[in-house]
């Protein structure tokens, strides 16, 4: 006979492996046999994750995860978090993916997999729309750029010679850049391209685009480790929402151009 110790490890070991599908092998066939896929989302973040006038769960990541989970032959189930403890959800099994724009990092690849990137953001320099001095970001030198002081943006503008004037945000930033306070502000693209998309009379412009590594973030879908098929799956349907137009009639609806590059 074994152990009585050996017994109760075993029958423990057993109720773990059955009440945790966190550690099956395959999470794409766990997510088809209950034909859900959980995406977990903020939904305090236009234009990704949104709730519209009427209350509704909207944006581009929500409609984005919708077209996943059809093409995965589920239904999409989207689960709310705060930032803050977002991405630990998936430790804890709360759902199967993170879509909330989730930006590609060395760091997060040690603990997660990401999907292949589904969307680019770049810095780009915007200045008010009357202005015809300033091109390029070299024309930032001796100029005022509002930005917060511990972005990357702010280090930018101010590696192009430019006096960082800080600010809380981007829509302080355009407040001062439209009340002829600064000359510039160096911003994200999808940001700005939101905005001009909301606010189309405000009076500025984008002149240029910086396209360097350091200053561009890919974001992808954020799932737990050791799903190689579910991945697969995933990427799968990116590429076929980008090859029969889908993509682009979502990025056109929500930030006016294509922002997949």
């Amino acid at each position: 006979m074994k152990p009585i110790r050996s017994i109760v490890l075993i029958a423990l070991w057993q109720a773990v492996a059955v009440a945790s599908p966190v550690f099956a092998a395959d999470e794409l066939a766990q997510i088809r046999s209950t034909g859900v896929f959980r995406i977990g989302t903020e939904g305090t973040y236009a234009p990704f994750t949104y709730h519209d006038e009427a209350g509704n769960l909207s944006g581009f990541d929500v409609e984005l995860g919708e077209e996943i989970a059809r093409r995965l032959g589920v239904k999409p189930q989207f689960i709310e978090s705060r930032w803050d403890g977002l991405i630990a959800g998936l430790d804890v099994n709360r759902y199967d993916a993170v879509i909330n724009e989730v930006a590609v990092t060395d760091a997060r690849k040690v603990k997660y997999d990401y999907s292949d990137p589904y969307i680019t953001s770049h810095a780009v320099l915007i200045v008010a729309s009357d202005n015809t001095s300033i091109k390029s970001f070299d024309d930032l030198k001796g100029r005022k750029s509002a930005n917060t002081l511990t972005s990357n943006l702010g280090k930018i503008a101010a590696a192009h010679g430019a006096q960082v004037i800080p600010v809380q945000g981007f829509d302080e930033s355009i407040e001062l850049l439209t009340a002829g306070r600064v000359d510039a502000t160096v911003n994200d693209s999808l940001t700005f391209l939101d905005f001009a998309r909301r606010s189309p009379n405000v009076k500025v412009k984008m002149v240029a685009v910086d396209t360097s590594p350091n200053s561009s973030d890919k974001s992808a879908v954020l799932i737990r480790k050791g799903s190689p098929k579910l991945r697969a799956a995933i990427n799968k349907s990116l590429a076929d929402i980008r090859k029969d137009g889908t993509y682009a009639k979502l990025s056109h609806k929500y930030f006016g151009r294509d922002v997949f590059q």
